[in-house]
This record gives C-alpha cells, sequence and structure tokens, in this order.
C-alpha cells in the first residue's frame, strides 16, 4: 500500500478519464490519496475536488490560493472558503506559497497571501502544503515568524532544494515531498538531498497531471505513477521499495491526524 500526498484530479486533463484514473489509482495499491483544489472569486477548482473527495472513499482534500493566483484573492474568496473548509474530507490547506519564477501574481501581494492562509489553517487546525520556488529566503523567514505564534505543520510540496535546505524545514517539523523529478537522470542534487534525510521526514506524490517520473516522463501522470516515484526515491536513499512505501504512509497518516485509516 502506497499514498501520494498531492494530485490535481480535477484539472482538464483527467476530464475524458477520471473514473478509470482513479480505478487504476486503487489497483497500483493506492491506499490515501490528497487531490488539490485551488480557489479564488473568479474561478473555482474546489468545488470539483470535493465532489471527489465526496465520493471515494480513500480520497482526501486540500483547499487553498495558489501564490500564481494570490493577485485575485479578495474578500469574496475568503468567504468562500468559510464554507468550504467545513468540507468533512478538507484535511489540508494548500497548496500555498511563494513562486518567484513565474510571478504571475506581485511578490508583495503572494507574501500577503500566504502569511494570511498559514493563519487560517492554523486557525483551523490543518497542515499546509508549501509550494516554493526561487523564493527560499522570504518563504523559511515567513515561516519562522509565523511559527512563533504555534507551531506549523505540514508538507514541502514537489521539494526541488539542496540538502541543506531539506534538513532545515525537516528541522522545523516539515515532511519533505518528492515528486518524479527525482526519477530524472538530471536531479543528482535532488537525490542527495533525499539521502540527508530519514524515512520519518519523507513524503512521495505525483502532482499530476504533471512531472510524470521516469520511464513515463513526458506524458501525462497520474495517481498510479506514484509507484514509481516511490521507487526512484527509495533508490536514492538506498531503501526497499516496500520500507518506503510503508514509511511514507505512515508519515502522511501522522500529518493528517489518521490513527489508522480504513478503505
Amino acid at each position: 500500500m502506497i499514498a501520494d500526498s498531492h494530485a490535481h484530479l480535477d484539472m482538464p486533463q483527467f476530464d475524458a478519464d477520471r473514473d478509470e484514473v482513479i480505478q487504476r489509482a486503487r489497483d497500483a495499491g493506492l491506499e490515501l490519496l490528497l487531490t488539490i483544489g485551488t480557489g479564488n472569486a473568479e474561478g473555482s477548482s474546489i468545488e470539483k475536488t470535493l465532489e471527489l473527495a465526496g465520493r471515494n472513499d480513500f480520497i482526501f482534500a486540500g483547499i487553498g490560493v495558489h501564490p500564481h493566483d494570490a493577485r485575485l484573492a479578495d474578500a469574496a474568496c475568503w468567504k468562500r472558503f468559510q464554507t468550504w473548509c467545513e468540507h468533512p474530507k478538507v484535511v489540508l490547506w494548500g497548496e500555498i506559497g511563494l513562486d518567484y519564477y513565474y510571478d504571475n501574481s506581485p511578490r508583495d501581494t503572494q507574501r500577503v497571501v500566504f502569511r494570511h492562509q498559514l493563519r487560517l489553517a492554523g486557525e483551523r487546525g490543518l497542515p499546509v502544503s508549501i509550494h516554493c520556488r526561487d523564493a527560499w529566503p522570504d518563504l523559511t523567514a515567513m515561516v519562522r515568524e509565523e511559527s512563533r505564534g504555534g507551531p506549523i505543520r505540514g508538507i514541502l510540496h514537489s521539494f526541488t532544494g539542496t540538502a541543506e535546505q531539506a534538513q532545515e524545514c525537516a528541522a522545523m517539523g516539515f515532511l519533505i515531498s518528492f515528486s518524479g523529478i527525482v526519477t530524472f537522470k538530471s536531479a543528482g542534487a535532488l537525490r542527495d538531498a533525499a539521502r540527508a534525510l530519514r524515512l520519518e521526514q519523507v513524503l512521495v506524490e505525483t502532482d499530476s497531471p504533471f512531472l510524470a517520473p521516469v520511464p513515463h516522463r513526458g506524458k501525462r501522470n497520474e495517481p498510479a505513477l506514484v509507484v514509481a516515484v516511490a521507487q526512484g526515491l527509495a533508490a536514492a536513499m538506498q531503501v526497499s521499495f516496500e520500507e518506503l512505501a510503508r514509511q511514507t504512509t505512515a508519515n502522511l497518516r501522522r500529518l493528517l491526524g489518521f490513527a489508522r485509516f480504513n478503505l
């Protein structure tokens, strides 16, 4: 059994065969799948995300405003989140964070929206899933500032940083999640970062429909391929696939507060 800590099953890439994709995930051994919705006042994937989680017992939901959409977050947006976060399958706030690579939203707006969502998650006792691209100093500084009001639990989603950055975030109590990038030939430094961590500190994810692992690179990704991600991470960390799958699933359960998870 294995868990995918981050997928986007609501996206249009799955419109033609979404039910088959979910069944393949089951057949591949997934016992827990987090599908991530993002929302704003102009448009939302969250309703579809919640509907998918509601009709599949092993699927749970994360909700949040992605840094790309931070410029669209207004009072109407936050009012809708008050309703969405009451859904019983919402177990995580995200993905949230900072993205200075694309800069689809102004950086100061990204920082305001990120800080606001850290506080909203804390008020509701939810862990967070954090996206970070080319914004490491600002992101870690903000997390440290906000954690003075109480510890922040969560995930560094699709981690691509250095070994030192991985250890820094793990020391703050975050789980470090690896996507299909860890299987790419060019990702030697990322595999070094994985080796700097303990099994209790890591997760696996697909970020599907993006970032398909080798040997599926360049194709549409889907949750069933988390098995290939886990195989690549297990090789990097020099442990068995079975041990890594078991421990990463237990790590995600622990983060989400699932003492035990029955399908």
